[in-house]
């Protein structure tokens, strides 16, 4: 029996991804990647960048984690090979072919992005020496490259399903899975030292021009457990169950852990390593975890149209959302002078809007449906 509750809380967290976005695009706290905000920190406040921290400690966490869990059901009713095989289409072909087919246009505007934060036209960086057509093409390699964005989960989901392979052809006869079904709700409360271990893994002082930058975005080691606690842990139906009947208190504790994680660290980089890393931050990460499964398996473990709609699309519509934001709110922050309100509900409401419509037109190519979704012909 399918367990649409797994469903929503994935569809549900996806589009909280769509709306941190948008927060994200135009913060001022010095996170990587944005265009930037409407004033200098500390003097402009910009309260609403909140957002930002109410969602990254557990947003991405949760996602693997849910992974891991689809990925018990799965195996179960399929083989290993045949799996893989499936999630090489879905995953890897998206974030490698679909790169240089419909991504290029996202690392167009990321570099347009990029070249105005710092002061520079980045768009024309091949120098003209070099033959038009050659330039083009190097233009449209560079840009599919930095088109990647939100893909990187989608790359390191496909890399951490052979590391979950490798594991299961090490416990062949199912003897750790079988331990972790007897958790209780102590020894699953506790697992959040795993998630504050995976933390640590991340390089404190990233060197310039180096790989530690795009380690820390990755987090493999970090995504790699609560995707193994998925699978292990919360695959079972008694795990499930445990969390269920204390998502009230788990869920409470977790937004307590988040007041005080808020108030006491608005207006530092929530993404640093030192952030994430800090004690508090994992207990407020991990306890929304637990709570917000408890709560979906208590609450929403059903199904209708939209939710049905929704849990056949939000893959997509992630993988093709930050076009979307990266054009949009870049061209109302360089070619306007809109006020902050009007970009931020003009971008929210283009990105579930259009976002949808991008992706039910593209599902309609053949060719394009599969490089850029990992979908074959119905």
């Amino acid at each position: 029996m399918r367990k649409h509750w797994i469903d929503n809380l994935r569809w549900v967290t996806v589009l909280l991804v769509l709306f941190y976005h948008v927060i994200y695009f135009y913060n001022n706290k010095e996170v990587f990647g944005g265009i930037g905000g409407f004033g200098e920190w500390p003097q402009y406040k910009q309260y609403q960048d909140i957002v930002m921290y109410i969602l990254y400690p557990w947003f991405m966490p949760l996602l693997f984690l849910l992974a891991g869990i689809s990925a018990r059901y799965a195996l179960e009713k399929k083989p290993a090979k045949e799996w893989f095989r499936s999630r090489t289409l879905k995953l890897l072909v998206p974030a490698t072919i679909g790169l240089f087919v419909f991504q290029w246009l996202t690392g167009y505007f990321n570099t347009a992005v990029s070249g105005y934060v710092q002061g520079q036209d980045l768009l024309g960086a091949v120098p003209d020496t070099v033959p038009a057509p050659v330039r083009g093409v190097i233009k449209w390699f560079a840009w599919s490259l930095s088109g990647i964005g939100p893909l990187w989960f989608i790359q390191l989901l496909w890399l951490l399903c052979i590391v979950l392979l490798i594991v299961r052809a090490i416990d062949k006869k199912d003897k750790f899975w079988s331990l972790c079904g007897k958790s209780n709700i102590v020894v699953i409360i506790l697992l959040g030292v795993l998630f504050w271990l995976g933390e640590q893994t991340l390089i404190k002082e990233p060197r310039p021009e180096s790989a530690d930058g795009l380690l820390n975005l990755y987090k493999p080691l970090f995504y790699l457990i609560p995707f193994l606690m998925g699978y292990f842990v919360f695959s079972h139906n008694e795990v499930q169950e445990r969390v269920k009947k204390a998502w009230i208190p788990l869920l409470s504790a977790a937004c307590a852990a988040g007041i005080v994680l808020i108030a006491t660290t608005f207006g530092q980089d929530n993404t640093s390593p030192q952030y994430l890393g800090s004690p508090l931050n994992c207990i407020y990460g991990w306890l929304a975890c637990l709570g917000l499964m408890g709560w979906f398996s208590a609450k929403f473990d059903r199904t209708c149209p939209f939710a049905s709609y929704m849990t056949r699309s939000s893959y997509g519509i992630y993988i093709i959302h930050y076009l979307v934001i990266a054009s949009l709110g870049y061209m109302m922050k360089v070619y306007t002078n809109l006020p902050p309100v009007a970009m931020y509900i003009i971008l929210t409401v283009a990105v579930f809007a259009l976002s949808p419509l991008l992706y039910e037109i593209l599902r309609r190519i053949p060719f394009i449906r599969w490089c850029v979704f990992g979908e074959k012909k119905k």
